[in-house]
């Protein structure tokens, strides 16, 4: 499983300079303005999840043992215990695949998360990037993956775009000798994940990544995981520093993953679908924004002429949004929308039409 060939970035290739991968929708936020630029969904964990986390404090003495936190998220996806990496967020396993791997042919399907492409880059490996289209409604073409790539990274739902892709699209993205990583960070805001392939342990060289921050308002905890092979996992421990997570956060792990907070998290995403359909409607009745796709996840994705000037005056307004020409393949007049309750999406809608009413 692990690619041992490394070839030295090609500067003549190396796109790293010309957008910032390492900026987040967390940089758009400040103080008096409502947020909707991150894509953490509520303000705070759960009560039951935040005693959880508390009783957690009464052992920080010892050091984490990640055993049962493993053993719950293993049962969750139905897969061995052999094959999950719990890791400080998904950001976290994105730099461990990148330490661990060594790829002659790296490929990013973009727009997606930047972490990936940002770690690849740090790591010292080249990455070739390909551009999924606005015309195109986002979606993955195989036929645009090169034969020769032994690393592709794609998300699933995609972050920004919302875009969910079918998960046999994905799955025939794998390769004899290529190691295919799936960021599902978001799968858990549809209902019933129908795409995901975190129980796909048939899938030669497939890596899931999953977050626990962004359902669970966890951000601050940072808790993630990975799920693959067992030579693969233990390929990504060993570039894992000891005791990498906490014990809070592997008490979150193993919390989150039990049927209870699944089944509520699945509850969660109904309303969530309800919640986004309302802020859809909404933008799509103004005139001037375009959105590309039928939004599946926790944003939305919208075109707007002068993007960058619309950001600014919203914020003027007192509403932060995600600016998008961060992510490669998008430009300033791209805009990410965070859903959240009706009250609030129509407070936004109200100051999106001031900015663009003439």
């Amino acid at each position: 499983m692990r690619i041992t060939t490394h070839t030295p970035p090609d500067p003549a290739r190396d796109h790293s300079a010309d957008v910032d991968l390492r900026h987040h929708g967390d940089r758009e936020v400040a103080p008096g303005l409502v947020d909707l630029a991150v894509n953490v969904r509520g303000s705070a964990p759960p009560p039951w999840l935040t005693e959880r986390i508390a009783e957690s404090l009464t052992r920080l003495a010892a050091y984490p043992d990640a055993a049962e936190a493993r053993a719950a998220v293993a049962a969750r996806h139905r897969r061995d215990p052999a094959d999950v990496l719990l890791t400080a967020g998904a950001a976290e396993a994105f730099v461990l695949l990148a330490r661990a791997l060594k790829p002659r042919h790296a490929v990013v399907v973009h727009p997606q998360f930047t972490e990936p492409e940002a770690a690849l880059r740090a790591a010292g490996h080249t990455v070739r990037r390909v551009l999924l289209r606005a015309e195109e409604g986002f979606g993955l073409d195989p036929a645009r993956i090169p034969e020769e790539a032994d690393l592709v990274m794609i998300g699933n739902p995609t972050n920004p775009t919302s875009v969910l892709h079918p998960a046999e699209t994905i799955a025939a993205l794998a390769r004899p000798g290529r190691v295919l990583v799936v960021d599902e960070a978001f799968a858990d805001t549809i209902p019933g994940e129908p795409e995901s392939l975190a129980e796909r342990a048939d899938v030669d060289g497939l890596v899931v990544v999953r977050s626990l921050t962004k359902t669970w308002a966890l951000a601050g905890l940072r808790i993630g995981y990975l799920l693959a092979a067992p030579d693969l996992v233990r390929c990504c421990a060993e570039a894992q520093p000891l005791w990498s997570v906490s014990t809070p956060a592997l008490v979150a792990a193993e919390a989150c993953s039990e049927p209870g907070a699944v089944s509520h998290a699945d509850a969660a995403a109904v309303t969530l679908a309800d919640d986004r359909a309302y802020l859809v409607a909404r933008l799509r009745a103004i005139p001037g924004v375009r959105l590309p796709v039928e939004p599946r996840s926790s944003f939305v994705l919208a075109h707007v002429d002068d993007g960058l000037a619309v950001r600014e005056l919203l914020r003027e307004r007192g509403f932060a949004v995600r600016r998008a020409d961060t992510f490669p393949g998008l430009g300033p007049d791209w805009l990410r929308i965070a859903v959240r309750d009706r009250a609030t999406t129509e407070a936004f809608a109200a100051a999106l039409e001031g900015v663009l009413s003439p």
